[in-house]
């Protein structure tokens, strides 16, 4: 699996003109899952999600994690985060994994960061066309990989 996170001051998600899940300040986490994730990818993308220290402390220092300043998470899948550029101008998806195993790891990240935060997971809608507006905070944007643990 791999995620990237995004500090922001905001961020929403809208279907068709329509609002469908907003934040405040917090984390915008983008979710694709490819081919071969497998559910112990979870528990450790969970608690770097939860832990990462990326929220200035009272020095301005990046020393804070979601948890610590009372951040709001909404989660989006992408599965264009497993495109291939290897060859050619039109990105392959072909390692992005099919809705049968997707879908039960995007729920199962969400879930399970929710239980660890202790507050809603605010969720996009799995393979729809959605809008999605932020304002990134920084700007701060981490990408984190569960197969190469970086």
């Amino acid at each position: 699996m791999r995620i990237v996170i995004q500090r922001v001051r905001e961020a929403s998600v809208s279907i068709g003109s329509k609002l469908h899940s907003s934040i405040g300040a917090g984390l915008l986490v983008l979710v694709g899952v490819a081919d071969g994730d497998k559910a112990d990818d979870v528990p450790w993308l969970v608690g770097k999600t939860a832990a990462l220290r990326i929220f200035d402390d009272e020095n301005g220092v990046m020393n804070r994690n979601v948890m610590d300043v009372g951040g709001e998470v909404l989660a989006v899948s992408q599965f264009t985060l497993n495109a291939s550029t290897r060859k050619g101008n039109r990105p392959s998806y072909i390692h992005a994994a099919g809705h049968e195993v997707a879908v039960p790891l995007y729920e199962a990240y969400c879930d399970q960061l929710q239980t660890a935060m202790g507050r809603e997971v605010k969720r996009g809608v799995f393979g729809a066309n959605m809008q999605v507006s932020l304002v990134n905070d920084g700007p701060v944007t981490i990408i984190i990989d569960s197969i190469l643990k970086e």
